[in-house]
């Protein structure tokens, strides 16, 4: 696809060159037949919805994949969502092995034997030890590639210019900039809630002094920063003057590249256990969730054929997943108010990168789900689609307007519990997992990966005899030195500095930092944006 072909609406161009898998469309049902350009750039659809493929395709060749290298699984799984007319392969090989060739582990995503049927797949090898390095390592080669080439023979304000705006919890903070620091063409603001992030988190953002990279601390939860990037995305003003992109796990290119290490870990473990372990026996894995976006992708992983048995989504005491897996009702409240949740409904627990009050991501889920209820009904496939859209519109509309929605139909509700189940770990239980696994194994989980692991130990209490369990440890444990050091600092052997802090994080926090602080106002955010990119423009920055 050329430089000028990105295509909004069902065009030939796009119908011509990409399978279903290859086009896009909004789970809120008014944007449709989008390329993967479009979709990336773009983050959000402009009816509020998030971007899913038209259709997932079937990976029918995907056991003999088994022994590939991270790299070039990662282009076989991309390749069936993005078209060679867009990105022709060369190309498309070239951003897959400059985005894994950060990574410290040649393995990329390395899977360990934990303890019984418990393994753990170490997602933190890469820039920023976050398993969010996976996917905006490789959105940042992403964003570059197609700037390049939109602004080939431009000049001045001609180029075409993206304003990535994103909203952290911790960790998509540092990746996002990481993975677009000092690239030509791009200016990236990323809102953090002021003193809710770890400090090894906020020195990794705000350390970063290239002049293309903005810090904001907001005076609010993660779920302020959240609606905020919502808001900006949503105001007719901002997008008449600045091309604005996303970075959180709204964009679809970040769930798509944690689809690739479902596959490798599956791989790894019939490498490692052949005898116990065959190609197409069944896995559970567990999932440290917040924004559902980690546990999305495994979703499309089975889908594709994976044989998995369950998804654990594991979350910490800011429940309304787990309450809607127990309950069939999505609410930003327990209907018992937690007694001990801050005034705006988050709960501050240990593993803050999960203290979210609303999972962006589930809406994904639910366009699936509301899908396969009114494919019940026998009619053809747009009629399903449109039905789909509808309803993740009205149910996203009550989670807005009225704080909930649901109970959601039996038929949608029994649909989501074949395929996952949850559980809800404490601050308590967390020190608890942190300090048994340590004693048990000498291995040193984060808290976010306690909750994961903890979540798993239980489900195998329930799962089918012979039945692995993966369980995804997202960040490395020095970026949590506080809760590591509450559940370890007393046990023989623990020793935080020289056997746990990475060198790499050594000296931050002397650092040269730069960092504003703004308030819960989108307005007021906007403003700031429009500053400083017109800043950059003129070279003063």
């Amino acid at each position: 696809m050329s430089n000028g072909d990105a295509v909004n609406g069902n065009g030939p161009a796009v119908d011509a060159t990409h399978t279903p898998s290859q086009r896009y469309l909004s789970t809120r049902g008014e944007d449709s037949g989008l390329s993967f350009e479009d979709v990336v750039l773009k983050g959000l659809a402009t009816d509020g919805g998030l971007y899913i493929p038209e259709e997932i395709p079937q990976a029918s060749e995907w056991q003999s994949w088994k022994d590939l290298s991270f790299t070039d699984l990662a282009f076989n799984i991309l390749s069936l969502y993005i078209s060679p007319a867009e990105i022709p392969a060369d190309d498309l090989r070239d951003i897959i092995r400059r985005s894994y060739s950060t990574f410290r582990s040649e393995h990329v995503t390395p899977l360990i034997h934990l303890k019984d049927n418990i393994h753990l797949l170490e997602l933190f090898h890469g820039p920023t030890f976050a398993f969010k390095d996976v996917a905006l390592q490789f959105l940042g080669n992403l964003f570059e590639y197609f700037l390049v080439r939109r602004n080939a023979g431009k000049e001045g304000r001609d180029r075409y210019h993206l304003t990535v705006v994103g909203a952290t919890s911790g960790d998509t903070g540092s990746a996002a900039i990481y993975g677009l620091r000092g690239k030509q063409d791009v200016s990236v603001f990323m809102l953090h809630p002021k003193g809710r992030v770890s400090p090894i988190q906020e020195l990794q953002m705000t350390t970063v002094l290239d002049a293309n990279v903005h810090n904001l601390a907001v005076t609010g939860n993660f779920d302020n920063c959240q609606d905020i990037v919502k808001a900006l995305f949503a105001d007719p003003d901002i997008n008449a003057t600045h091309k604005l992109g996303a970075v959180n796990s709204i964009n679809w290119a970040r769930i798509l590249a944690q689809t690739v290490y479902y596959f490798y870990s599956y791989f790894q473990l019939a490498r490692q256990r052949p005898d116990a372990f065959k190609m197409g026996d069944k896995v559970r894995f567990s999932v440290p969730s917040g924004n559902f976006g980690d546990i999305l992708a495994g979703y499309f992983a089975f889908r594709m054929g994976l044989p998995v048995d369950k998804f654990v989504i594991a979350t910490n005491e800011n429940d309304i997943l787990d309450r809607f897996w127990k309950t069939g009702r999505y609410e930003k409240k327990a209907a018992d108010a937690q007694a001990a949740a801050e005034a705006d409904g988050v709960k501050e627990t240990l593993s803050p990168a999960m203290d979210i009050l609303v999972s962006s991501n589930f809406e994904r889920l639910l366009w699936f789900l509301a899908y396969e209820f009114a494919a019940a009904a026998g009619m053809d496939d747009e009629w399903n689609k449109r039905q789909a859209g509808q309803e993740v519109a009205a149910w996203l509309s009550d989670l807005k307007t009225k704080g909930g929605f649901g109970p959601v139909y039996p038929d949608v509700l029994a649909s989501a519990r074949r395929t996952f189940e949850s559980e809800r770990v404490s601050d308590p239980e967390t020190l608890d997992a942190i300090r048994a696994f340590y004693r048990g194994t000498g291995y040193v989980l984060d808290p976010h990966t306690a909750v994961g692991v903890e979540a798993a130990r239980r489900s195998a209490e329930r799962a089918p005899q012979g039945v692995p369990i993966i369980s995804l440890s997202t960040a490395h444990p020095a970026k949590f030195a506080g809760a590591v050091t509450l559940a370890l600092d007393k046990e023989d052997g623990f020793d935080f500095e020289n056997k746990v802090l990475p060198e790499q994080f050594v000296g931050l926090d002397k650092k040269e930092k730069r960092v504003r602080e703004v308030a819960n106002d989108w307005k007021a955010v906007r403003d700031i944006v429009r500053e400083e990119v017109e800043a950059e423009l003129q070279g003063k920055r």
